[in-house]
C-alpha cells in the first residue's frame, strides 16, 4: 500500500492543483473526463461508482477505486477529486461527489435531489477543468443524462464577451453512448437558460429593444420553417391603441419593439397557442420616480422576462416540440425626461381602462397590461407572462423560487410540476380579491399602478393589477424578480443574471405539447 501510494498520490487533487509540471500539463491538459461517484449509504467512507466510472475503473485494472480509496476521505457532494495521467485517453479526469444515491423527489424541497444533484456535480467538475484550460471534456451521464448535460452547459456559461481576458472555451460530449438523446436534450435547455443570461448580463447599451429584437430573430432564423417573427414598430403600437406601453416608452430616446413570435410546432394548425409574454425593460431607471444609484446597473436585466421567454420560444423551436406557441415582447426603456410620464399621470390601456400612475418605477404592469389585451386576441389554450415586476416578491421568497399568481388550479398543477422536474421551483402566491380593492381604489382613473397601501403585499397588489386586463380562464403572472440573479445559491451558476426560469417554461411547454 505505501509504494501504491507514493506512486499515485503526487497526480491527486482535492480542491487544489498539483502539477507534474508547468510544461506537461500544457502539454496534457487539453483533454479531461468528469466521472461520478456515490456515497454508499450506511457505510462511513463508503462509495459507489457510476457505471461509466465502473468502465473506466475495470479499464485500469481498478486504479481509480484504489487511487479514491487512498487519497483521502470519501468525495462528498457536489466536491471534487482531480487525477492526472491516469489513462492516455483522458490526461486530467476529474471525479465529482453525487451525494448518496437513493435521492429522488423531495417534497419538502420541491424538486428531484437527484437530478440537482447531478447538475452542480457535473457542472463543479467541468469548471475545474476549464480552470486547467482544458478545451474538451467527456461527461459521465451519471444516469440521467440531461441534467449531466444541462450541468456542464449552465455551469461553464461566463459573460466575458466584452473582456480581453477570457475563460479556455470548452466543448463539451456524453462519455459513452447511454442516453443520447437526453444528453442533446439537455443541452439545449442549458443554452436556452444561457441565451436568457446572455441577454440580461449584456450592458444597456448593448441590448436596447431594437437589438434585442434582432438578436431573437437571429436566434430563431434556423427554425424560420416553423417560426414567425413580427418586429411590430411604434406605429404599430399606436394604431393598436396600446397607451400604457407608450406612456413608458416616450421617455427614452430608443424606440420601442413589440415583439411577436410565432412558433408552429403543432401539425394541426386548429390547435390554440400557448401564450407567453415577458416584460421587456431593456433599461429601468425608474424614470421620474427615479431609483437609487446604488444597484441601479442591475437593472439591465428588467427584461428577465421578455428574455426568458424569448429563449424559451428558442428553445421549443431546436427542440421541435409539438405544440404552438407565441411570444409575445414589450420592448422599451424607462428613462426620466421631458417627455416621460409624472406621478399623477393618467393613461388609457388596449381595453378602455383608465390607470392612475402614481409611481413612474411601476412600468412593468403598464406595458404588460397591454401585452396581455393583445394575447387574448389569439383565443390561448393558456397565458403566461414573466416579469421582474417588485422587489417585493424577492423580500417574500428570496432566490428560492418564483412566485407565482394564477387564477388556474389546473395551469398552476402543469407549472409545479415542470419546476420540479428542473430543479427551478415555483411557488404559488395569493389572488385575494383583498388585493384588487387596493389597486382599483383610485382617485382619477379606473386603476393605480400601486396599491393603496403601497409598502404592504407589493407583489400581490402588482399581480392583482395585471388580472384586470386577463379574462382568459387559464393565466399565470411568473414574479421574476427574486430569481433575476444568482450570488452563489444555485451552485451550477456563476454569479451574475440567472436566465431563470427558462428551463421550467420549456418543461412546461413540452408537458402541454405531450397532452395534446
Amino acid at each position: 500500500m505505501l509504494s501504491l501510494r507514493r506512486a499515485f498520490l503526487p497526480a491527486v487533487r482535492t480542491n487544489h492543483c498539483r502539477f507534474f509540471s508547468a510544461s506537461q500539463n500544457k502539454r496534457n491538459a487539453r483533454k479531461g473526463l468528469v466521472l461520478g461517484v456515490y456515497e454508499k449509504e450506511g457505510e462511513d467512507g463508503g462509495f459507489h461508482l457510476t457505471d461509466a466510472a465502473s468502465g473506466l475503473d475495470s479499464a485500469l485494472s481498478g486504479k481509480l477505486s484504489e487511487l479514491l480509496k487512498i487519497s483521502g476521505p470519501v468525495i462528498k457532494k457536489g466536491k471534487t477529486r482531480t487525477f492526472y495521467a491516469i489513462h492516455e485517453d483522458f490526461p486530467c479526469v476529474a471525479v465529482v461527489g453525487l451525494g448518496k444515491n437513493n435521492a429522488g423527489v423531495c417534497g419538502s424541497e420541491n424538486w428531484d435531489t437527484c437530478k440537482e444533484n447531478i447538475r452542480a456535480a457535473v457542472s463543479a467538475g467541468c469548471r475545474l477543468l476549464q480552470d486547467l484550460e482544458v478545451s474538451h471534456v467527456e461527461v459521465d451521464g451519471c444516469g440521467d443524462a440531461q441534467s449531466a448535460a444541462e450541468g456542464a452547459v449552465l455551469g461553464l456559461f461566463q459573460y466575458d464577451q466584452l473582456k480581453s481576458k477570457k475563460k479556455t472555451k470548452v466543448t463539451t460530449q456524453l462519455h459513452g453512448s447511454a442516453d443520447l438523446a437526453g444528453w442533446e436534450k439537455g443541452i439545449h435547455y442549458g443554452e436556452g437558460q444561457n441565451l436568457a443570461r446572455l441577454l440580461m448580463e449584456a450592458p444597456a447599451n448593448y441590448i436596447t429593444p431594437t437589438i434585442f429584437a434582432h438578436t431573437i430573430e437571429e436566434k430563431l432564423a434556423p427554425h424560420s420553417q416553423r417560426v414567425t417573427v413580427h418586429k411590430r414598430s411604434q406605429a404599430w403600437i399606436v394604431e393598436q391603441q396600446m397607451g400604457a406601453f407608450l406612456s413608458v416608452s416616450k421617455g427614452s430616446e430608443e424606440p420601442p419593439v413589440f415583439l411577436e413570435l410565432q412558433y408552429n410546432g403543432c401539425p394541426d394548425d386548429t390547435q390554440a397557442p400557448l401564450l407567453l409574454v415577458g416584460k421587456g425593460i431593456t433599461f429601468d431607471s425608474g424614470g421620474i420616480s427615479l431609483k437609487p444609484p446604488s444597484g441601479m446597473d442591475a437593472m439591465r436585466a428588467d427584461m428577465g422576462g421578455a428574455a426568458t421567454v424569448c429563449a424559451s420560444v428558442v428553445t421549443a423551436a431546436a427542440l421541435k416540440l409539438p405544440i404552438n406557441i407565441i411570444g409575445l415582447a414589450p420592448l422599451c426603456e424607462n428613462m426620466p425626461s421631458g417627455k416621460a410620464n409624472k406621478p399623477g399621470d393618467v393613461v388609457m390601456a388596449k381595453n378602455g381602462k383608465t390607470i392612475q400612475v402614481d409611481n413612474t418605477d411601476a412600468e412593468g404592469r403598464l406595458i404588460l397590461a397591454d401585452a396581455l389585451c393583445y394575447a387574448h386576441t389569439f383565443n390561448p389554450r393558456a397565458i403566461v407572462n414573466a416579469a421582474t415586476l417588485t422587489g417585493a416578491i424577492d423580500v417574500a421568497l428570496g432566490s428560492a423560487a418564483t412566485g407565482v399568481f394564477t387564477n388556474s388550479d389546473w395551469l398552476w398543477e402543469q407549472l409545479q410540476k415542470a419546476s420540479v422536474v428542473t430543479g427551478d421551483r415555483m411557488w404559488r402566491m395569493p389572488l385575494f380579491e383583498h388585493y384588487t380593492r387596493q389597486v382599483t381604489d383610485s382617485q382619477l382613473a379606473d386603476l393605480n399602478n400601486i396599491g393603496k397601501y403601497s409598502r404592504s403585499g407589493g407583489a400581490c397588489t402588482a399581480a392583482a393589477f395585471l388580472k384586470e386586463f386577463v379574462t382568459a380562464p387559464h393565466w399565470a403572472h411568473l414574479d421574476i424578480a427574486g430569481v433575476m440573479m444568482n450570488k452563489d445559491e444555485i451552485p451550477y451558476l456563476r454569479k451574475g443574471m440567472s436566465g431563470r426560469p427558462t428551463r421550467t417554461l420549456v418543461e412546461f411547454a413540452a408537458g402541454l405539447a405531450g397532452q395534446a
